[in-house]
């Protein structure tokens, strides 16, 4: 039988309107900002995967990571959330696409390439979630290279007595590539880094991106963001993954297909992945009841 569609984000702390919380929360001191901070996913008896979980939940330096991102990009550029919110958002959704296609028979690449475990590329792809935006706390512009610096060393610490070498190393570098990789123009060489690439860019659902549009900015970018209300992700009907969005009016097509559609092309993701956005809206006149994105 054929899983329930689950609609993300799955964690009642992630629903609903998150971009104002993450606005409310730069205004907190660091200290009262990074102690509400709790990343929640399903690790499904993966002990490793627990284990480093456990450990982010716990580690200042990394909370302080993703609120100085946060207020960057929330405060001082006015773009969309790169809070801790983000990250819990990008690591389910991840774990969701990995989860998806090992059920459908797809092999992850640390299994292929190195003989390890699926629990284990599950490890990859929630550390370079939990680390992948981390350079947005020293800017915006080549972000994703200051995050190999700071992640590099982290990794390390959360991984501590849970891998020996070389095997920690190989964990390490997997990371590291899926890191570098989620950029636009990156690309991927591995399933996990073309997943957690996926994943970023799916982190849209309910307004996610409001910020600028809500400070008057408005533009193409802002307005296309307004108009995405959900992202389910189930199985596909010809492919092992279906992504059904949800639209309130035919702007959000932009979104879906200049911005998820640059981010999923490339990504290897390509042969497994439907994309179906569906406009639901009165407001305006629907030129197209829905959009296959193509790739």
């Amino acid at each position: 039988m054929a899983d329930e569609p689950e609609t993300l984000p799955s964690e009642p702390d992630v629903a609903g309107p998150v971009s104002q919380q993450a606005l409310r929360d730069t205004r907190l001191s660091p200290s009262e900002a990074v102690e509400h901070m709790r990343i929640r996913l399903p690790d499904r008896g993966n002990r490793k995967l627990r284990r480093v979980l456990e450990r982010a939940n716990a580690d200042k330096e990394l909370k302080g990571w993703w609120h100085v991102a946060n207020v960057n990009a929330v405060v001082r550029l006015a773009i969309n959330d790169h809070s801790w919110v983000h990250v819990q958002i990008v690591a389910n959704i991840a774990l969701k696409l990995l989860r998806q296609l090992t059920k459908n028979g797809v092999e992850p690449s640390l299994a292929r390439d190195y003989g390890m475990e699926g629990e284990d590329a599950e490890v990859v792809v929630v550390l370079a979630a939990l680390t992948h935006c981390v350079g947005m706390s020293v800017h915006r512009k080549g972000h994703e290279d200051f995050s190999l610096f700071l992640a590099e060393p982290k990794q390390r610490q959360l991984l501590e007595g849970l891998y020996e070498e070389p095997e920690l190393t190989v964990i390490g570098s997997e990371a590291l590539h899926t890191i570098t990789s989620h950029r636009e123009y990156g690309k991927p060489l591995t399933l996990e880094a073309g997943i957690v690439r996926v994943a970023d860019a799916l982190d849209m659902a309910k307004g996610r991106s409001r910020i600028p549009f809500e400070r008057g900015r408005v533009s193409i970018h802002s307005l296309s963001a307004a108009a995405i209300d959900d992202v389910t992700i189930a199985d596909g009907v010809e492919r092992p993954i279906g992504i059904e969005i949800t639209m309130n009016n035919s702007s959000g097509i932009y979104q879906v297909d200049e911005l998820l559609g640059a981010k999923l092309r490339g990504s290897g993701l390509e042969p497994y992945v439907d994309v179906i956005a569906h406009i639901e809206g009165e407001a305006e006149k629907l030129l197209l009841p829905s959009y296959r994105l193509e790739t």
